[in-house]
């Protein structure tokens, strides 16, 4: 019977996939560094081997966005424990060697486990839950977007393909690019939002009105000028197309954001 670790378990994923496979009866182990069943942090590897003992699938997750290798270091410590299946949050520029990610999934790609690697696009309940979340209750959401398009992804189907890729070998050497079915804006999005009854405007700043708000707020300037060149380049044209990617692993299509904004509450559960 497999054992499961799920990396940042108190997250907007992970909390999400250990709810689920706790209710098909599996058993699973949190961790993050604080709240989760055991402690793990991944500076710390001294919690590392406590984390993995007994695990055989691992759903990873870097919490931070941060340069270096340290996941693809856990990663390789969880492989010589004994963990045969993995299942990698990653994203669809970490084919970049530049890439925070890089390191981590040539790692999890080069290993010999059952693996399958997930590029999300924007996570709708960034609205709700996470980065933008104290921005939309203020009633002013102000990014560097433009009026590009992205096709926003419900956590919960990226915690539905995840749940599968780690119970089922159906999904070994897989990379899905997991995106919502349509590609709107951020006002269109802040539209679908008011009209659900959480009242708010998007305003779009400038690449560098937004990076320096983020430092100020206490965020490092590089991490700062990533966020604000991957912001930059929806409004540049980049934010991605729809895939039927959530489609072909779970035979059935993605959420609307229309829909995650009307059912918030029960997506942010």
């Amino acid at each position: 019977m497999n054992k499961f670790l799920v990396l940042g378990g108190t997250g907007t994923t992970g909390r999400r996939i250990a709810a689920r496979l706790r209710s098909a009866g599996h058993e699973v182990r949190t961790a993050s560094r604080t709240a989760s069943d055991v402690r793990l942090d991944l500076d710390d590897q001294s919690t590392w081997t406590p984390a993995l003992d007994g695990i055989t699938a691992a759903y990873l997750m870097e919490p931070t966005v941060r340069p270096g290798d340290r996941l693809a270091h856990f990663t390789e410590q969880a492989l010589a424990q004994g963990v045969r299946r993995l299942v990698l949050l990653s994203a669809s520029r970490a084919s970049d060697p530049h890439h925070p990610l890089h390191g981590v999934e040539q790692t999890v790609r080069g290993s010999d486990a059952e693996w399958t690697i997930l590029h999300p696009n924007w996570f709708a309940q960034n609205f709700t839950e996470g980065p933008w979340k104290n921005a939309v209750r203020s009633g002013i959401l102000a990014l560097p977007a433009g009026d590009g398009r992205t096709p926003f992804i419900d956590a919960n189907d990226i915690a539905d393909v995840a749940t599968a890729s780690l119970t089922t070998s159906d999904h070994s050497g897989r990379t899905y690019e997991l995106t919502g079915p349509e590609a709107i804006t951020f006002t269109e999005a802040a539209n679908q939002l008011t009209e659900a009854g959480l009242s708010v405007e998007y305003v779009a700043l400038s690449p560098a009105e937004y990076t320096e708000q983020q430092v100020a707020k206490g965020v490092p300037r590089p991490g700062a000028e990533l966020l604000t060149d991957i912001l930059t380049s929806i409004a540049n044209g980049h934010g991605g197309e729809p895939t039927t990617d959530v489609q072909q692993a779970l035979g059935r299509p993605a959420r609307t954001f229309k829909a995650f904004a009307h059912d918030r509450d029960t997506t942010s559960a």
